[in-house]
């Protein structure tokens, strides 16, 4: 006689039963495309780790585009936004500024799509509405404190375009060899290659000091004060 007259379970595939498709959704897709960089995503790749066919994924994105958006907004709502913590405005301006600047050079793909509007303002909104909270809190009006996130936020992203260009196309050889050739009649930046460390980049925290140092000006308030503040913040 047989132990059991049980029939046998029937092992199922992880995380869902046998022979069921794997569930997928709109949230799905935009988590898994979200752990594939953006210079490397492809429908084939996400829809190998969700472990479906890629015509299935187009019953939720209309295609590469719109797979790259989902992943460029998944990638700003990972990262560590700065918080209020009641420090100056000008401290985490300077915080705000840094994280812009390093977001955007770790992964140039989300650079793009940002410039091409991909990163809505649904997904900003956070964040300016910390730096609202932080300039409101201590005297700016609504329009001053739009402006001066604007303003620092330009010069963050711009610091990180500088720095994805000086990675693939340096500025001095570049300056240097068209001087060198002397075909053209360009006496400045003769000078300016002959001018021992003229070259040398400024640091960004020195020019996002520069523009802070503007809005305070512009404020009446005491730059000196703010600039041991941001040294020491700095320096945490």
């Amino acid at each position: 006689m047989s132990e059991s007259n049980n029939p046998p379970a029937r092992t199922a595939r992880a995380g869902r039963g046998p022979g069921r498709p794997p569930k997928i959704d709109r949230a799905a897709i935009a988590r898994a495309a979200g752990e594939i960089p953006l210079s490397d995503l492809t429908l084939r790749r996400v829809a190998e780790r969700l472990g479906v066919s890629v015509p299935s994924l187009y019953h939720y994105v209309r295609g590469r585009d719109d797979l790259l958006r989902l992943a460029a907004e998944q990638s700003v709502t990972r990262l560590t936004l700065p918080v209020d913590g009641g420090q100056h405005w000008a401290v985490w301006f300077q915080e705000w500024a840094l994280y812009i600047k390093e977001a955007f050079v770790r992964d140039p793909g989300l650079f793009a799509q940002y410039v091409n509007g991909a990163i809505g303002f649904e997904v900003m909104a956070e964040p300016v509405n910390t730096a609202l909270g932080v300039c409101l809190r201590q005297g700016f009006t609504p329009g001053e404190a739009q402006r001066a996130y604007d303003l620092v936020s330009e010069c963050a992203l711009g610091a990180a375009i500088t720095w994805l260009r000086e990675r693939d196309l340096p500025f001095e050889p570049e300056l240097r060899r068209v001087v060198a050739r002397g075909d053209r009649d360009l006496p400045h930046l003769e000078l300016l290659a002959a001018t021992p460390g003229a070259l040398e980049p400024m640091p960004f925290t020195e020019q996002i000091h520069t523009v802070l140092a503007g809005i305070a000006v512009r404020r009446g308030e005491d730059w000196a004060e703010i600039s041991v503040l941001l040294a020491a913040a700095s320096n945490d």
